[in-house]
C-alpha cells in the first residue's frame, strides 16, 4: 500500500513522524472531516461524493500528492466493498425475506398475543431486537411503525412508552451487532475475531436496550404524551397473504447466521489449531459470507415457499431488495476509501505516538472519536468506519477479547446524541408525528443513552476478561 506523508512520501512510513507532522496531519484530519460535515448537512450533498471529496482535501492539505491520495481513497473503497458488500447485499435479501413473507409481522403478532399489558414495552424491545437482527435500521423502522402505532392506539398506550422500546432495540443491533455494515467494517479494520465481536456485542446488546428501551419510555411518556398519527399507519405486508411462516422457523430462520458464526467462535476457543480438521470446517460454516448465504437459501424455503412465493415471486423479491441498498454499499465503500486516506497518511501512527502519553483507556479514546465524528456527520455508519481507521493501530497489541471491545466502544460512539443532520432523526420525527423539540427530548436522549451505557457495559466487560 502506498504511504501518504507530510513528507511528500520522502520519510519512511515506518519513522516516527515529527511534531510538525503531527499538526500538519491534525490539521488535513479536521480539514477532511469539516469538508465532509459541510456538505453532508449544508449543500445536502450525498454522503458518497462527500466522502470522495473529503479524503481528497484530507490528502491534499497533508501535503501528499493528489495521485497518492486517489489510489489510497480507491484502494480502500475496493478493499472494504469486498470485504463487507457481499454481506450487506445478503442481509438485504434475507431482510426482504423476511418482510415480504409476512415472516417478520409472524413475529410481532405472536409475541403481542402472549404479551400481557404490563409487559408490553418489553415485548417490543424483544421483537426490535429480533426483527432488527438481519435488517437495516431503516427498513426495521418501516417493518415496525404498524405495529407500534396499532398497539399504542388499541392498548390505549403512550406512543413514546411502545415506541422508545422498539427504537432502542433497532439502533443497539444496528450499532453493535454483525452483520450490520458498520460492525462489519469495524471488524475488518481493526482486525477482531467476529465471532467474539458478536457474542460480546450480544452480551452489551441486552442490558444497553433494556436500560434506552423499557425502562427510559417510562420518562420518555412523560416528557412527551403524544398519540399516534392516523395518518402514518401504512399497510403491512402480510395483509395480501393468504398464509406466512410459523413463528418458531422465523425465528430459527433469522437466528441462523448468528449461530453458525457463534459456533465457530466457540470452536476457536476451544481448540485453537486452525491445523484440526474440525476447526477448518468451523472456520468455512462460521464465515459471515457462508452464514449469510446459507441463511438467504434457507430463507427461500422456510419463508418464501411457506408463504405461498413461487420461484419467480421469490426471484422478484431478491432483485427488489438490492436496489435500494446500493447507495448504502457506496457509502460504506466511500467510508472505507477515507479510512484507508487517514491510514495512509499516518494519522492511525499519530494517534498512537500522541496517545502513548495520556492516561486515557484505548476503548474511550475509540469511542470519543466516534463520537465526535458522530455529532459532526450525523451518520453512525460513517463514524464507524473513519473511527475504525483512526483507532486500527491501537489494536495491534491487544488481546481477542480486548479487540471485540474496541469495536463496540466505537459502535457505541457512532450512536451518541442523534439530531437534525441525522437521518434517522428525521425519519423517526415523521413517523411519530413529533416536532423538533419532541424528537430531541425522546430519539435523541435515547441514542446518547445508548451510548453511554454501552460504553459503560464495554469498560466493565474490559476489567474482567
Amino acid at each position: 500500500m502506498t504511504h501518504l506523508s507530510v513528507e511528500m512520501l520522502a520519510a519512511d512510513a515506518t519513522e516516527p513522524i515529527t511534531s510538525a507532522g503531527h499538526a500538519q496531519l491534525g490539521i488535513a484530519v479536521l480539514a477532511g472531516i469539516a469538508v465532509i460535515v459541510l456538505l453532508i448537512t449544508k449543500f445536502k450533498l450525498h454522503a458518497f461524493l462527500s466522502l470522495i471529496i473529503g479524503s481528497l482535501v484530507l490528502g491534499a492539505v497533508a501535503g501528499a500528492p493528489l495521485d497518492k491520495a486517489i489510489t489510497s481513497f480507491s484502494t480502500g473503497l475496493g478493499t472494504t466493498v469486498a470485504g463487507t458488500g457481499v454481506l450487506i447485499a445478503l442481509g438485504a435479501v434475507l431482510g426482504r425475506l423476511l418482510a415480504d413473507s409476512g415472516g417478520a409481522d409472524q413475529i410481532v403478532d405472536t409475541i403481542l398475543e402472549r404479551s400481557s399489558r404490563r409487559a408490553m414495552p418489553w415485548a417490543m424491545v424483544l421483537i426490535a431486537g429480533i426483527v432488527g437482527l438481519p435488517i437495516f435500521f431503516e427498513v426495521g423502522i418501516v417493518l415496525l411503525i404498524p405495529v407500534v402505532l396499532l398497539v399504542a392506539k388499541r392498548g390505549n398506550f403512550s406512543l413514546m412508552r411502545i415506541g422508545i422500546p422498539a427504537l432502542a432495540g433497532l439502533s443497539v443491533m444496528h450499532g453493535l451487532i454483525p452483520p450490520h455494515p458498520g460492525p462489519l467494517v469495524a471488524i475488518d479494520a481493526v482486525k477482531a475475531n467476529l465471532g467474539v465481536t458478536l457474542a460480546l456485542g450480544v452480551v452489551v446488546a441486552i442490558p444497553t436496550a433494556i436500560i434506552a428501551g423499557p425502562v427510559f419510555s417510562r420518562y420518555a411518556a412523560r416528557w412527551v404524551d403524544i398519540q399516534p398519527p392516523e395518518k402514518m399507519v401504512p399497510e403491512r405486508a402480510s395483509d395480501d397473504l393468504e398464509k406466512r411462516p410459523g413463528f418458531g422457523i422465523t425465528v430459527a430462520t433469522v437466528l441462523l447466521p448468528v449461530v453458525m458464526m457463534l459456533a465457530k467462535a466457540l470452536v476457536d476457543i476451544v481448540i485453537d489449531d486452525p491445523e484440526q480438521t474440525v476447526q477448518r470446517v468451523f472456520d468455512v460454516v462460521g464465515s459471515p459470507l457462508i452464514a449469510l448465504l446459507t441463511a438467504v437459501l434457507v430463507a427461500m424455503f422456510t419463508l418464501g415457499r411457506a408463504a405461498g412465493f413461487t420461484r419467480g415471486r421469490i426471484a422478484v423479491t431478491v432483485e427488489k431488495s438490492l436496489g435500494p441498498i446500493a447507495g448504502v454499499v457506496l457509502i460504506v465503500g466511500a467510508g472505507g476509501g477515507f479510512k484507508q486516506t487517514l491510514v495512509d497518511a499516518g494519522v492511525g501512527q499519530m494517534i498512537l505516538d500522541v496517545s502513548k502519553g495520556w492516561n486515557i483507556s484505548a476503548l474511550l479514546l475509540a469511542w470519543l472519536i466516534a463520537v465526535a465524528i458522530r455529532l459532526a456527520t450525523g451518520s453512525a455508519t460513517v463514524a464507524t468506519i473513519s473511527a475504525a481507521g483512526l483507532v486500527g493501530p491501537l489494536a495491534a497489541d491487544m488481546s481477542t477479547t480486548h479487540a471485540a471491545l474496541l469495536v463496540l466502544a466505537i459502535g457505541c460512539g457512532s450512536l451518541f446524541f442523534s439530531h437534525v443532520n441525522d437521518a434517522g432523526f428525521w425519519l423517526v420525527k415523521e413517523y411519530f408525528g413529533m416536532n423538533v423539540g419532541q424528537t430531541l427530548k425522546t430519539w435523541s436522549v435515547m441514542e446518547t443513552l445508548i451510548s453511554v451505557v454501552g460504553i459503560g457495559c464495554v469498560l466493565l466487560l474490559s476489567l474482567v476478561l
